[in-house]
């Protein structure tokens, strides 16, 4: 059995500048045809103030903060280095709940609510009705190991089967899914 490994994540700032700096010099802009609305593709001023956002009020460290809240793991599944957040819940028996990220999304969609999910207690709620959230990054997405192919979702279905059953010891869980994490799940 492959061990789980705990992961930080942390992009050097190499990484974040280079991006920073590609998003600052994109010349074509004056290149752009001059169109309102989103009927001809995505709206250039809406592209323009996403471009200004992420260059000039983004802050990568702070969403490293919020996903590094969380236990983050890797484990080697099919060869594939499999990222996962695992919140243990509270209470005496917590129900494991995998949840599937869609495309082209990630684990930054679940954040806001791993905490009242696995800890309801804190938020008024019952602790009899906590879980145990696990919420991988699909493979070759966010922080799972890149993949040199295609894969589908019973691939992928069978590889978070085995981190919930083989890794994680659960005899059975609840699978959550929204997108393409909804064909996974199914």
């Amino acid at each position: 059995m492959t061990l789980l490994n705990p992961y930080t994540i942390k992009i050097d700032n190499d990484v974040i500048n280079g991006i920073y700096e590609r998003i600052s010099s994109f010349l074509p802009w004056k290149n752009l045809i001059e169109v309102e609305g989103w009927e001809h593709g995505t709206d250039p001023s809406y592209m323009k103030e996403l471009c200004d956002y992420w260059i000039n009020q983004f802050n990568w460290r702070e969403q490293e903060s919020k996903i590094n809240k969380f236990n983050n793991y890797k484990t080697s599944i099919n060869d594939i280095e499999t990222h996962f957040i695992y919140e243990k819940g509270s209470g005496d028996s917590p129900t494991p709940l995998l949840m599937n990220h869609g495309w082209p999304g990630s684990i930054v969609e679940f954040l806001d609510i791993i905490e009242p999910l696995a800890h309801p207690e804190r938020f008024g709620g019952d602790i009899s009705d906590s879980f145990d959230v696990i919420v991988p990054s699909l493979p070759g997405f966010s922080f799972s190991e890149p993949i040199s192919r295609a894969y589908g979702p019973r691939e992928i279905a069978s590889i978070f089967n085995i981190l919930m059953t083989e890794r994680l010891d659960y005899k059975s869980y609840i699978a959550q899914g929204g997108d393409w994490g909804s064909a996974v799940a199914s």
